[in-house]
């Protein structure tokens, strides 16, 4: 099963481009590991970890309208990981959360 839940802060604005019709919104999305201390005294600082989503057709609608950095969501959806050629043609990887489904949560 590949069902991914994240719960965090946008990054950025989202990114809006077309496929043919069919638009596309792009944006990082940060969720946080607070700090922790281990039996032994010692502590783990807080952690950050980006996402890159990407939301189609209604729900990039939706984010190009409402969507906005800083804003908390709540996010399901799948891991996809695609390869891809830069510019010196060396290869890249990149892990992004297709969004099935998502919930904008008030800030607080």
């Amino acid at each position: 099963m590949n069902k991914v839940f994240l719960s965090g802060n946008v990054g950025r604005d989202p990114n809006i481009r077309y496929v043919q019709t069919r638009p596309v919104a792009e944006f990082s999305l940060a969720t946080e590991e607070p700090s922790r201390r281990r039996p032994d005294g010692t502590v783990i600082p807080k952690l950050t970890e980006w996402h890159n989503i990407v939301m189609t057709d209604d729900a990039a609608l939706f984010a190009e309208k409402y969507i906005r950095k800083g804003a908390k969501l709540l996010i399901e959806g799948t891991l996809r990981t695609r390869t891809w050629e830069d510019r010196n043609a060396i290869k890249r990887n990149v892990t992004e959360i297709y969004v099935t489904s998502f919930e904008l949560l008030p800030r607080g």
